[in-house]
């Protein structure tokens, strides 16, 4: 088998999370621009009537909560040479309420994860897995994202491989003295942008459900927070698009 990366190493690689300084709700977008798309997007998943580039288009209630995405193309930027960035950033409002988090747990946060309805898998369900990377691709592709007890972090690369790291999913560790549901909330309000091989990226930053002063806020901090990864900050941010799940997307930078 390949190389397996230490703890200390995956935990290196999921750390390299939020910067000193937050960033703010400040951003090179132009207010009106963004109030107008969040006006429509908000009207158009309540069923109203909006205006898309001059025309008419009836809006449609759906029966589920619609997320709202944020689309960025980068520019100046070449993924073969320059560095690949990650980062990750709690946002004030969470984006995926419905993102499902499951928790590695000792006995006493197992217990926890029942009585909050977390999924949920004790010491002894990952050693059913027996490293088997099927089982293990499996377990990474039904979850969104892992809460791991502080004692049982250490042993996730030894119980699974590097399975759940490989898909970008190392869990985030929840301490003994620490709230589990206020760590799923946490985990739940993140926005995480990766610089891969392509120039665009695509990540969700509010749902139809929030206001549209929370969604303006959520919005305008992850395009900070993006900007502060690139290596020019804003000067790499060629276009940016809001658009909600099954809504037109709405030109909010260029």
């Amino acid at each position: 088998p390949g190389p397996q990366l230490s703890y200390s190493s995956q935990q290196q690689a999921a750390e390299k999370q939020l910067p000193a300084n937050p960033p703010s709700t400040m951003a090179k977008v132009d207010n009106d621009t963004l109030s107008d798309a969040l006006d429509k997007i908000l009207a158009y998943s309540n069923g109203d009537e909006i205006e898309v580039n001059g025309e008419k288009v009836k809006g449609k209630k759906r029966n589920f909560v619609e997320t709202i995405d944020l689309q960025v193309t980068l520019k100046n930027y070449d993924p073969r040479k320059d560095k690949r960035f990650a980062g990750t950033f709690r946002l004030p409002e969470i984006p995926r309420p419905n993102l499902k988090v499951c928790v590695l747990g000792n006995d006493v946060h197992c217990e926890q994860a029942k009585e909050l309805g977390f999924p949920f898998m004790s010491v002894d369900d990952l050693k059913k897995l027996n490293k088997n990377k099927k089982l293990v691709k499996k377990l990474a592709g039904r979850y969104d994202a892992f809460v791991a007890s502080q004692a049982l972090i250490k042993q996730i690369p030894r119980l699974l491989g590097p399975g759940l790291n490989r898909a970008g999913k190392f869990p985030t560790v929840v301490g003994s003295n620490e709230s589990l549901e206020e760590k799923v909330n946490e985990v739940k309000g993140q926005v995480k942008f990766q610089m891969k091989k392509v120039l665009c990226l695509s990540v969700a930053v509010g749902h139809v459900g929030l206001t549209k002063e929370q969604n303006d806020a959520n919005i305008k901090i992850s395009l900070n927070f993006l900007a502060s990864l690139l290596k020019k900050n804003w000067q790499n941010i060629k276009v940016a698009y809001i658009k909600s799940t099954m809504g037109p997307s709405f030109n909010i930078y260029f």
